[in-house]
């Protein structure tokens, strides 16, 4: 018979193993967390290059197609439109299928219509291959971000947002100087059906690897929050109901469409004509100095999750961000043509840093919402920037033609007052946010709607 004693010596070994067990599996998943984000982060590379890449191929485009402005900023928009609609469709996957399907079939119509794009013979197959690279790349940005809800603790959420979006606008300084070498030495057509074809192994390696949580690697969760509710059965009209019923949601909807739509128009179709057109450089110089833009992006996207996170608040750094990414706009507007060069890079750069407060709204939309609707709610934030993006892009284009008789300056400080006005609108949005001090409040939402 075991005395009171072994038994305790017994129980102390037994406990003593299981929290062994449970620290190794908890290295486990820590360890692949990054093996899953990373292949999620280099699709999201391929989502950005897409993305800044029409404003480099511009003059290219318009001498294969004689194209007008406003064509060029429709087939541009192309791929805005397309990820707007998706973005809800993408949303319902992500919580019901999950990640690794998701961004699978994304990067494999991805594959296809940047390949449609370098071979299309016409305008309309031309639109066609945008549309359908825009409908692949819509499922990577909120499968990211889902993953990361399962991968990573809630503070965590903002530094990780931050540090996808630095890591995946490389794509975007990609598509701009190097694409423009690149474009020079072997084509458009041919160096889109080249990144068509490296998309589809892309998908390959997103079906190997990803894992939509640490429960199908056989780990603890880590995100115990986000874990509970992964794989429960989400109804649309609900879904839907439950995000749209939020009215918090619809100022951190137009935070999220002015600025991330300033930078895409800018950056991604108009930064480098107007480079060329107002200030007289080339293809190669102009897409140079919008990488600046660019590479304000970058750091700003990861400091401004990071200093939310660490500071506990997203409020401040919100309306600080926006207030100084107005301003810069607002020097860019008024005083475009006059600007020295050598200053037009540190403009850029922050306008780029400042203008990431778009990230702080993705904290926002998960915060704001319950955990079984994080996908669908960052579906509705991201459907609400893209139509931001795209109307700026589309409508940038119908003033620029409209101000054709005018000079190229003048052309361009109209195009860019739309921009100062949405920042400026976006100001007022992020002072209208709560404070949700880095966690989720939608059950205090909830408390306060049925009182």
């Amino acid at each position: 018979m075991m005395s009171g004693a072994s038994i305790g010596e017994g129980i102390a070994v037994m406990r003593e193993g299981s929290e062994n067990g449970s620290t190794r599996e908890k290295g486990g998943a820590f360890r692949y967390r990054w093996i899953v984000w990373g292949v999620m982060v280099l699709a999201y590379m391929v989502v950005f290059f897409h993305r800044l890449a029409a404003g480099v191929v511009r003059d290219d485009l318009v001498q294969a197609f004689s194209l007008s402005a406003t064509s060029f900023g429709n087939i541009a928009s192309m791929y805005l439109y397309a990820y707007m609609i998706m973005q809800i469709p993408v949303g319902m996957l992500a919580d019901s299928l999950g990640a690794r399907a998701t961004v699978t079939a994304g990067m494999v119509v991805c594959g296809a219509g940047s390949l449609l794009f370098g071979l299309a013979p016409s305008v309309p197959l031309l639109m066609v291959g945008r549309f359908l690279v825009g409908v692949g790349v819509s499922t990577v940005f909120v499968s990211i971000l889902k993953i990361q809800s399962q991968w990573f603790r809630e503070r965590e959420f903002g530094a990780m947002s931050g540090l996808t979006a630095l890591i995946g606008n490389l794509g975007g300084v990609i598509a701009q100087t190097p694409l423009a070498i690149l474009v020079a030495w072997i084509s458009w057509r041919t160096t889109f059906a080249g990144i068509g074809a490296l998309s589809v192994v892309l998908a390959a390696l997103c079906f190997v690897f990803i894992r939509n949580s640490p429960a199908e690697m056989g780990f603890s969760p880590i995100n115990e929050a986000s874990s509970s509710v992964q794989g429960a059965d989400i109804s649309l009209p609900r879904a839907l109901g439950n995000v749209l019923l939020r009215p918090q949601m619809l100022p951190a909807t137009v935070v999220a469409g002015a600025f991330s739509g300033t930078y895409l128009a800018f950056s991604g179709a108009w930064g480098a004509p107007f480079l060329s057109a107002v200030y007289g450089m080339d293809k190669a110089t102009a897409s140079g100095f919008v990488a600046f833009m660019i590479y304000g992006t970058m750091a700003g996207s990861f400091l401004s999750g990071w200093i939310s996170d660490k500071t506990g608040s997203r409020k401040k750094p919100l309306v600080l961000l926006a207030f100084l990414a107005s301003v810069c706009w607002g020097i860019l507007t008024f005083a475009g043509s006059s600007i020295p060069t050598s200053l037009l890079a540190p403009l850029l750069f922050f306008m780029g840093l400042t203008g990431t407060c778009y990230v702080i709204s993705w904290a926002y939309a998960k915060e704001l919402n319950a955990p079984r609707f994080t996908g669908i709610g960052l579906a509705v934030l991201n459907t609400g920037s893209f139509l931001g993006s795209a109307a700026l892009t589309t409508f940038m284009g119908v003033i620029l033609d409209a101000s054709a008789s005018l000079s190229p300056a003048i052309q361009y400080e109209r195009a860019f007052l739309l921009c100062f006005v949405c920042c400026v609108a976006g100001v007022v949005c992020a002072l209208a946010l709560p404070e949700t001090r880095c966690r989720n409040i939608s059950a205090e939402l909830d408390a306060a709607r049925r009182k």
